[in-house]
């Protein structure tokens, strides 16, 4: 391996865009598929939520596969820029079927939902999995792979932004016809054609300005064998096995377990808060939805900062409680009585402050714990002679789906089980019994949010600091010019 230039701004930048395609996606599922297809189409709560919950286990299941695969792939385009280039079209293809469903009855449209979601996911793992591979290799600098971090954050929340903009912004915009643009069906077909085109644009566009650093990329010693799929499993499943015996790896490892499983609930009822529970319009959902990525890109430019002045865990560790607290707190207080009552400017202007305030600090555990897994790759290779950034970031992405599947069937049971009710014609809060809206709040706000205090003990766990990386790395450098020659 060569010994690369400086990343320049250039690189950085163009690294980063790619995450935009993982950011509209999240933001798409998280959203707008469960709201449309269980509100505006009427497929039932339970049946969209397993549906999500299905594509979220299959897309799990190949996240260390194609990591796997991509840390052995050997090639004159290195091991991670082939996946790029080929999934960014069927990504989109995937993403636009998602918003397009034909008329179906309700259990043709929950297989509808179940296949596009499963191919999207899918074509985006093929995408995001390399993607963040590829940015734990562009650096070895302990704060500099921070800095990349936060480019990729910054651009995944540009993402959302995006999304939010030409969802609530455009085309699902209020109107005389639905005076809730989100209930407009005809207006969900452009909406995600719309979004599948960027997504390619954005994979397509990193790919080729991050193709000139393929020589300095590290390339596996020797092609590996393709013994056929189930072999391919097997070395998956050995690989993965000997990542989890890294005790920092592990209790990180628990900890993003529970952070995603909150955040699987979340997602899955946050326009239900905000329809029924706040009763915000299209533009005030705009709003909403925008303050969360406005606030972590301003604290993706502060990231590396923090990291250099408090160091990588007490980030984490505080991220996740600033994260529980900004959604807890409002639920609580509005309970009490002690909230902006709805229809208020004041209510609106509160919930988009505090939105924006969690953006900023939950960026910071988001930046910081990719960071931190970069640096254990590092420890990693030093103890077995392996490189392997994608089966590490792979188990992340798989407990990421994995429990964020199943927040999002516990969402939906959870409103089967409050007797939520379903249908175009449930517009507003006066549709809803008021013990219904008061359980709506609980499972949303302080019930799910109370796992985050088991999180941050796991996060307590990891030791690996700035000493102990760069003793890490000068052993590297020994064991790799021996390996070489």
């Amino acid at each position: 391996m060569q010994t690369p230039p400086p990343l320049t701004f250039a690189t950085k930048l163009s690294y980063g865009v790619g995450q935009a395609s993982e950011g509209i996606k999240n933001a798409a599922f998280s959203v707008f598929i469960f709201f449309y297809y269980a509100q505006v189409l009427g497929v039932s709560s339970f049946y969209t939520g397993l549906a999500v919950a299905i594509a979220l286990v299959v897309d799990a299941i190949t996240d260390p596969v194609v990591g796997s695969v991509s840390d052995s792939w050997r090639g004159r385009y290195g091991r991670r820029h082939p996946f790029l280039y080929a999934a960014a079209l069927p990504l989109a293809a995937a993403l636009f079927g998602l918003f397009s469903p034909p008329a179906l009855g309700e259990f043709g449209l929950f297989v509808w939902l179940t296949v596009f979601a499963v191919l999207t996911r899918v074509c985006i793992t093929l995408v995001y999995i390399p993607h963040i591979s590829l940015g734990a290799e562009l650096t070895e600098d302990f704060h500099e792979r921070t800095t990349v971090v936060a480019y990729r954050y910054f651009c995944s929340y540009a993402g959302h932004f995006i999304t939010y903009g030409l969802g609530f912004g455009l085309f699902l915009a209020d109107s005389e016809a639905f005076p809730k643009g989100q209930f407009d069906v005809a207006k969900y077909v452009p909406f995600g054609a719309t979004l599948a085109l960027i997504t390619a644009g954005v994979v397509i566009i990193s790919a080729l300005g991050t193709h000139k650093r393929i020589p300095f990329l590290v390339q596996p010693l020797q092609r590996q064998r393709f013994d056929g799929a189930l072999a391919v499993v097997k070395r998956t499943l050995k690989e993965s096995r000997e990542a989890l015996t890294h005790r920092t790896f592990r209790w990180l490892f628990a900890g993003i377990l529970l952070v995603f499983t909150m955040v699987g609930v979340d997602t899955a009822l946050n326009l239900y808060m905000n329809t029924y529970f706040w009763e915000l319009a299209s533009t005030g959902n705009l709003m909403f939805f925008m303050a969360t990525p406005v606030g972590a890109l301003l604290g993706t430019l502060v990231a590396r900062r923090l990291n250099e002045r408090f160091g990588k865990k007490p980030s984490v560790v505080y991220g996740t409680l600033w994260w529980a607290l900004c959604q807890t707190v409002p639920v609580v207080l509005r309970l009490l009585g002690w909230f902006p009552e709805n229809d208020t400017q004041a209510l609106l202007w509160t919930l988009i402050g505090i939105k924006l305030v969690q953006g900023l600090g939950v960026v910071q555990a988001l930046v910081s714990f990719n960071s931190m897994v970069a640096d254990i790759v590092d420890e990693h290779e030093l103890s077995t002679g392996k490189r392997q950034e994608g089966i590490f970031f792979s188990a992340v992405s798989f407990s990421n789906k994995v429990t964020t599947a199943l927040g999002t069937f516990m969402a939906g049971v959870a409103l089967k089980l409050i007797n939520w009710p379903q249908g175009a014609d449930v517009v507003s809060a006066a549709d809803i019994p008021p013990h219904t809206l008061q359980w709506l709040g609980l499972i949303y706000g302080p019930i799910v949010c109370g796992f985050a205090l088991v999180c941050i003990y796991c996060y307590s766990k990891h030791n690996l600091d700035k000493a102990r990386h760069d003793e890490i790395l000068q052993q590297l450098k020994i064991m790799r010019a021996r390996t070489e020659s």
